[in-house]
C-alpha cells in the first residue's frame, strides 16, 4: 500500500494544465446559478436573520429605546414565567382561537364540498369566498366595530327585532372573545375552503366508485373516505390555523385598542408583546415576549400535529372498511 501511494503521489501532482484549467471550470460552473440567487440570501440575512439574532440580544437587555442598554441576564425571561398578564393572554390567545378555529373547518369543508359537486358558477363563487382573506385588516376591523357596537351596531339592531336584546359584545369578555372569533371565521373560511376543494379533487375517483359498487352510504363515504383521505389537507389547515391564531393582533388592536379591551378579555399574546415593547418603551421585556410567543407557537404546532396525524394502519378494501 505505501509502494503504491507512493507511485501515485508524483501523477497526481503532474496534472497538465489542461487538466488543471478543466477542474477550476467545473468548480466555478454554478457561479452564474449562485449570483442570480444571492440577493434573497442577502436580503433574508439582513431582513430575517439578523433582527432574529438581534432580538434575542435585546432580550438580556433593560431598554426603553432611547438611553443606553443595561444588561440583565435572564431577568427578562425569569419575570415572564411569573407574568400573570403573559398567561393571560395565553389563555385568551388560546380561547379564541378553538371559538374560531373548529367552526371555520366545518365551514371551510362544508362549502369545499358544495364546490366540488356540480353546480353552476363554481368560479365566481371560489372567487367571492377568497376575497375576506386579500381585505385589508384594519378595514374588515372598523367594519365589524361599527356592526358589534353596544348602542348603534348593526347587529344589535338585527337582534332587536327579534326580540332578544341588547349583548355588550365589546365590554363583556365572552362577547369581545365571540366578536373576535367570528371576524377570524369571515377572513379565512374561504381559504380554507379552496385549500379543501385542491384536496378533494386530487382525490382518486375510483375508490368513491368501488364505494358505491358496495352500497355505501353518501354520509359512510365521507366519514370513512373522504375525511381519511383528506387528512393530510386537514393537517395543513389546522398546523396554519395554529400558527395564525396563535398570532391575533390587527383584530384585537384596532377593535380593542392596545390592552384588549375591558379587562383584558381581547388580549392576545402577540397585542400584549406590542402593547410592552410600543406603547410601554420596555424593548428588553418585549423581546423576551416574542421570544416567549415562539417557544408556545412551536409547542402547541407540534402538539395540534401530534394529535391530528395518526400512523398508518395499511391498506384495506372499501368492503372491509364498510363493516
Amino acid at each position: 500500500m505505501t509502494a503504491t501511494s507512493d507511485l501515485d503521489a508524483p501523477a497526481i501532482a503532474r496534472r497538465s494544465p489542461a487538466e488543471e484549467s478543466a477542474r477550476r471550470r467545473r468548480r466555478w460552473r454554478h457561479l452564474p446559478q449562485y449570483v442570480a440567487v444571492s440577493p434573497f440570501f442577502l436580503l433574508f440575512a439582513v431582513f430575517g436573520l439578523y433582527p432574529v439574532f438581534y432580538s434575542l440580544y435585546l432580550s438580556l437587555q433593560r431598554w426603553d429605546g432611547v438611553g443606553p442598554m443595561k444588561f440583565v441576564g435572564l431577568e427578562n425571561f425569569r419575570y415572564l414565567l411569573t407574568d400573570s398578564q403573559f398567561w393571560d393572554s395565553i389563555a385568551n390567545t388560546l380561547i379564541i382561537w378553538v371559538m374560531s378555529t373548529v367552526p371555520m373547518t366545518v365551514l371551510a369543508l362544508l362549502i369545499a364540498l358544495g364546490l366540488n359537486s356540480s353546480i353552476r358558477f363554481k368560479g365566481v363563487l371560489r372567487v367571492a369566498y377568497f376575497m375576506p382573506n386579500v381585505t385589508s385588516i384594519v378595514a374588515m376591523s372598523l367594519v365589524f366595530g361599527s356592526i358589534f357596537s353596544g348602542e348603534f351596531g348593526i347587529l344589535n339592531w338585527i337582534l332587536d327585532l327579534f326580540g332578544f336584546g341588547h349583548v355588550p359584545w365589546l365590554t363583556d369578555p365572552w362577547g369581545i372573545r365571540c366578536a373576535i372569533a367570528i371576524m377570524i371565521i369571515w377572513r379565512w373560511t374561504g381559504y380554507n375552503a379552496i385549500i379543501f376543494l385542491a384536496g378533494l379533487q386530487a382525490l382518486p375517483t375510483d375508490v368513491y366508485e368501488a364505494a358505491r359498487v358496495d352500497g355505501a352510504s353518501p354520509v359512510q363515504t365521507f366519514f370513512r373516505i373522504t375525511l381519511p383521505l383528506l387528512r393530510p389537507v386537514l393537517l395543513f389547515s389546522l398546523v396554519m390555523s395554529a400558527i395564525g391564531g396563535l398570532q391575533i393582533f390587527t383584530e384585537s388592536q384596532v377593535l380593542l385598542g392596545d390592552r384588549g379591551g375591558p379587562g383584558g378579555a381581547g388580549l392576545t399574546m402577540v397585542l400584549y408583546f406590542y402593547g410592552t415593547a410600543f406603547a410601554d418603551n420596555d424593548f428588553g421585556y418585549g423581546a423576551a415576549i416574542a421570544w416567549g410567543i415562539f417557544v408556545v407557537v412551536v409547542l402547541f404546532s407540534i402538539l395540534n400535529w401530534r394529535l391530528v396525524q395518526r400512523p398508518e394502519r395499511g391498506q384495506v378494501t372499501i368492503k372491509e372498511d364498510m363493516r
